[in-house]
């Protein structure tokens, strides 16, 4: 059945095979009057979605695929579009397709935090259909959650902005990133490198926290100003006594991560922020001295708008954050999600070459 009706993707038919991941032909959404239909061109690699096919989450549906950094070019639009997008436009996708867009949340740009927040991949729609994602021909979105492509940013470089990037961006806007502010980034990786590159396009002081000296030097290419290993360095909290101003979880796991040190280099009213998403039985340990006037947090993805200035903050700023390329397919998909799990990428994966893969009509 040709397109609209089914797409083709590269999805994982069980967790105990994510590694294994095979050539799928599944159903499209139905085509409502608001959607557009977006034929892919990239498509970033996220953790989220290895801890999608691992099943660390929940239960995933049957041949799932993954993917919700999607860049690609519009193909069709819905009769009641109200957006000023074309066909032919090159615009992106994050990780939500769907909200209310009613509720006082959404009309207050906090889409991510609706009751009726429906991801990019692996969570239902009203009518039961569960969403797919971006390792595939086409999808089909909302129009609220497509953004345009400043002309400047590459695809590839564009791609990871869309979630991992927002995702980060979002917690140092909103709790005033900027000029005067120090920043801890803790954990240097997809998530991390590109926390250290934004917070000083907004004019902060940064410190990278790495548990080793490794990434030292790719910190300091980055933009920090100060690297703290802090498995190799005793007391290492004790000169940032009342520092910090924000520090930013950024690790793919807490267990290693001692809040209470990290408590300790905080001013008064500072705030420690995760962005981390762990296994669900991951626990998060602390002890309850220290706290006061220190707030500890987390925070979801970042919203449409807050997408928007993102990618204007990179293309204003010439941003370029650290990307690998693969081919999409079989053999690139499992070399992405194989790499991804042992760490093995700096610092960001995105699929390329998807005229190859699905050939275009």
């Amino acid at each position: 059945m040709p397109y609209p009706e089914e797409f083709t993707g590269i999805g994982v038919t069980s967790i105990d095979k994510w590694d294994s991941p095979e050539r799928v032909t599944y159903e499209a959404k139905k085509f409502d009057p608001h959607d557009i239909d977006i034929q892919i061109d990239v498509c970033g690699v996220c953790g989220s979605d290895l801890h999608t096919v691992q099943g660390h989450w929940r239960a995933i549906r049957e041949s799932m695929v993954v993917g919700h950094e999607i860049i690609g070019t519009v193909v069709k639009i819905g009769s009641e579009c109200n957006s000023d997008l074309k066909i032919g436009d090159r615009v992106g996708v994050g990780a939500q397709v769907l909200s209310c867009l009613s509720c006082e949340l959404c009309q207050e740009g906090n889409e991510p935090y609706c009751a009726e927040f429906v991801s990019c991949y692996n969570r239902p729609y009203k009518d039961g259909y569960v969403s797919q994602g971006g390792y595939a021909s086409h999808v089909r979105v909302h129009e609220h959650f497509v953004v345009p492509i400043p002309e400047n940013i590459e695809s590839e470089l564009a791609a990871p902005l869309l979630c991992g990037g927002v995702t980060v961006y979002s917690p140092l806007k909103r709790n005033g990133c900027g000029p005067g502010k120090n920043i801890g980034i803790v954990g240097i990786g997809g998530l991390g490198h590109m926390a250290i590159l934004f917070a000083k396009a907004m004019g902060a002081e940064v410190w990278a926290f790495s548990r080793k000296s490794n990434k030292r030097n790719d910190s300091l290419k980055l933009g920090a100003d100060h690297y703290i290993a802090t498995s190799e360095v005793n007391d290492w909290e004790q000169s940032l006594i009342h520092k910090l101003d924000i520090v930013l979880v950024c690790a793919s796991s807490l267990e290693h991560i001692d809040l209470d040190k990290y408590i300790k280099c905080m001013k008064i009213g500072g705030k420690i922020i995760s962005v981390c998403v762990p296994h669900r039985d991951e626990k998060l340990t602390l002890s309850g001295f220290g706290l006061m006037g220190v707030h500890i947090s987390n925070s979801s993805l970042g919203s449409p708008q807050e997408i928007r200035d993102l990618l204007k903050l990179v293309s204003d700023n010439d941003i370029k954050i650290w990307v690998e390329t693969l081919p999409v397919g079989v053999k690139g998909v499992t070399e992405a999600l194989t790499r991804l799990d042992k760490g093995d990428v700096r610092y960001r994966f995105s699929l390329i070459d998807y005229d190859k893969e699905f050939p275009r009509e």
